[in-house]
């Protein structure tokens, strides 16, 4: 652990690996996950009682091991391999930082709302994200300074954007699996406006690709749930806020959990006027 710190910090100084390296990494690990996807699995649930599949581990390490032999010397925090404690991981100052499987609950409900993330975390804030759909073979890729795009399954790419004036309706986009009193609060105080519901970090892609207006997570999230896509949307123009309007970071605590945040492309708007009741 002491040599991967190390490592982390010297590789501040270099520059970001390709992102067409990770969309390829992203794309295997898809194609590992629709194996299994379409045969009969079982699901186990962790410590946490969240599910568990063949397909979550299969990506996990086929990810792991890519990303170690592209870039040795940065350091991997996965969602199946999060037990590094803090004290290690606060002296990375650039990091992976995988899903292998967003959206485990849409692969048991075979829905095809599930996502591979995969991003990269530099000083706190995620400078490349790819999201990558195994069902569609849609990817969205999203880097600081360079732009967001949208890779659809025939290889073709455009750039995407958010939109930057709100709606009216406002479109909201809301969870599938986890909808809850804490977002009917928000929808009644913004008034008009219109739900899309979606599961995993497609919430986020929808927002970037201008689809929809504004994403309130007014519930528990993990940071790999959340840092590929924010990556993506950040760099197609919108924000991902704390519900005080502050920039969204990673690995700045002990725990991995996120706070409750939002994810937007009006920023002239001040949206934690509308959650009076959930500043969580």
């Amino acid at each position: 652990m002491i040599r991967a710190s190390g490592a982390a910090r010297r590789s501040v100084l270099s520059p970001l690996p390709p992102i067409e390296a990770i969309v390829n990494i992203a794309r295997d690990a898809g194609r590992a996950i629709l194996e299994i996807y379409e045969q009969d699995f079982e699901v186990t649930e962790k410590a946490d009682q969240s599910p568990l599949t063949a397909a979550d581990m299969a990506a996990h390490n086929l990810i792991r091991d890519a990303l170690a032999q592209l870039t040795p010397d940065i350091p991997l925090l996965s969602e199946e391999s999060a037990s590094i404690p803090y004290e290690t991981r606060q002296q990375w100052s650039r990091y992976w930082l995988v899903d292998p499987l967003d959206g485990t609950k849409e692969f048991v409900k075979r829905n095809g709302e599930f996502t591979v993330n995969i991003a990269l975390i530099d000083q706190g804030r995620p400078v490349l994200g790819v999201v990558h759909v195994p069902v569609t073979g849609v990817t969205y890729t999203g880097q600081a300074g360079v732009g967001a795009h949208r890779i659809d399954s025939d290889g073709s790419s455009r750039p995407i954007e958010v939109t930057p004036a709100r709606q009216t309706p406002l479109r909201v986009v809301g969870s599938r699996s986890h909808a809850g009193e804490s977002l009917q609060r928000f929808l009644d105080e913004v008034g008009e406006h219109e739900i899309v519901s979606m599961g995993s970090s497609l919430k986020l892609c929808l927002v970037a690709e201008g689809k929809a207006d504004i994403y309130p997570r007014l519930g528990p999230t993990s940071e790999w749930d959340t840092a590929a896509a924010q990556a993506v949307v950040e760099a197609a123009g919108g924000q991902v806020t704390t519900t005080d309007m502050k920039p969204l970071r990673y690995n700045t605590k002990d725990s991995l959990l996120n706070p409750h945040f939002l994810v937007f492309g009006d920023s002239s708007v001040n949206w934690s006027d509308y959650l009076r009741e959930d500043a969580g």
